[in-house]
């Protein structure tokens, strides 16, 4: 089943304490797409500039991502630039240059429109809901959000809460959200506004998923080497949806499945620079990871009577 994102496509500069990359490909869609399509096919909406290396993004059509949803706007394209530094759970934003991203509106083309899986990458929540006026009712509607639209566009996010399924988020970004210090409350309060189910993600401590009568986490998998964490929260959500797009099933045991499929896809995201690692792994890597991921948690049960 198709997949539809709808986010930033961004020209990235990343410095961390083990190299940097200069004007890499990045943004929300980018790297949903890029973890998304090794599971199914994926339409992309977002704009560029003038400036956007347009033939990079080859590689993921080749991939099965329809990138006929990308506007192409005169001018230059979002870029980022940031620095990590040895604690890798947050970034130092040293520059922010929206161009042509910021009079972005997003267009679904009409053979997108009814796709059974939606994800709204981070923007501000009237695109968000923009995107749903635009789309016929999927299966499953899942969104992310940030600081900065809970901070300055509180009443338009909590609307949107009322027309998804699923909201993604990491655990400042909930309890700033909610006002509540304990993340179980949080969930509670997010889940009463609107989605059924709530991704708390912590970074290299794993994500809890909060559903409507059961908790789910997964831990981070334990790397020897991370390059880069730009984009490991979208690539979790391409893994977490690519996952449920190509089972077609969204079951408790489905969704917890999804939310190890997404572990496993954050954490090669950033092995690389960018979206490089999604280019060298298949089938075989993942299936090789996830089976890792059990192995790493799975034990037999001793009742002590």
């Amino acid at each position: 089943m198709p997949v539809l994102v709808v986010g930033s496509i961004a020209l990235d500069s990343v410095e961390t304490p083990f190299g940097r990359a200069e004007n890499v490909l990045g943004g929300s869609a980018t790297y949903f797409a890029a973890s998304a399509s090794l599971f199914t096919t994926v339409q992309m909406v977002g704009v560029v500039g003038s400036d956007y290396p347009v033939d990079q993004l080859d590689a993921l059509a080749k991939r099965g991502v329809d990138l006929s949803g990308i506007e192409r706007a005169e001018g230059e394209s979002f870029r980022w630039r940031g620095r990590y530094r040895h604690d890798l759970n947050s970034a130092e934003t040293l520059e922010t240059r929206l161009g042509v991203f910021s009079h972005f509106r997003p267009k679904i083309p009409e053979k997108f429109r009814h796709a059974p899986f939606v994800f709204l990458g981070n923007i501000d929540p009237r695109l968000q809901l923009d995107v749903l006026q635009q789309v016929a009712r999927p299966t499953l509607v899942a969104c992310d959000t940030m600081n900065f639209w809970i901070e300055s566009r509180r009443s338009d996010l909590i609307d949107l809460l009322a027309r998804v399924d699923l909201l993604t988020l990491n655990d400042a970004e909930a309890r700033q959200l909610t006002e509540e210090v304990n993340l179980v409350k949080a969930a509670q309060w997010i889940q009463a506004h609107g989605p059924t189910h709530v991704i708390i993600k912590k970074g290299e401590h794993g994500a809890l998923m909060f559903g409507p009568k059961s908790v789910f986490f997964a831990p981070a998998f334990p790397l020897d080497e991370v390059f880069d964490p730009t984009g490991a929260g979208d690539a979790f959500a391409g893994g977490f949806i690519g996952y449920l797009a190509r089972s077609g099933q969204v079951s408790d045991e489905n969704l917890h499945r999804a939310v190890v499929y997404g572990s496993a896809m954050g954490s090669f995201a950033v092995e690389r620079f960018s979206i490089t690692r999604f280019l060298e792994i298949d089938q075989h890597d993942i299936a090789q990871r996830v089976s890792d991921f059990h192995r790493m948690v799975s034990f037999e049960q001793d009742l002590i009577a």
